[in-house]
C-alpha cells in the first residue's frame, strides 16, 4: 500500500514558476513509475511528465521546455518544476505513483495562472 500527497498548487501570474511536490509513504521501495497528470475543466487527464523506472523521462509537448520532473532518492519525494507558466497550464495537478500493475494517486493540487 502506497498513500501519495501533492502540494504546492497556487495562483500565479502568467511567465511565473511553481513546484509541484509529490509524497509517497507505506511501501515505497517498490515503486516503479511516477507520473504528473493534469486535468482541466471539461478536458480529459493527461500525461504532463513522467519518470520511468529506467530514469528516463517523458513530457507532454506542450509542456516541453517548461516543465521538469526529478526525484529526491533520499525521500519518497518526486518535484514537478514549471516555469514560464501558461493560463492554459491551469487544471489540478495529480500524482501518481506506480507499484507492479497497481497505481496510487494523490488528491490533487489546484494550479491557476492568470494573465
Amino acid at each position: 500500500q502506497v498513500q501519495v500527497m501533492e502540494s504546492g498548487g497556487g495562483l500565479v501570474q502568467a511567465g511565473g514558476s511553481l513546484r509541484l511536490s509529490c509524497t509517497a509513504s507505506g511501501n515505497t521501495f517498490a515503486i516503479n513509475t511516477i507520473g504528473w497528470y493534469r486535468q482541466a475543466p471539461g478536458k480529459q487527464r493527461e500525461l504532463v511528465a513522467g519518470l520511468g523506472s529506467d530514469g528516463n523521462t517523458n513530457y507532454a509537448d506542450s509542456v516541453k521546455g517548461r516543465f521538469t520532473i526529478s526525484r529526491d532518492n533520499a525521500k519518497s519525494t518526486w518535484y514537478l518544476q514549471m516555469n514560464n507558466l501558461k493560463p492554459a497550464d491551469t487544471a489540478v495537478y495529480s500524482c501518481s505513483v506506480s507499484v507492479l500493475q497497481l497505481a496510487f494517486w494523490g488528491q490533487g493540487t489546484q494550479v491557476t495562472v492568470s494573465s
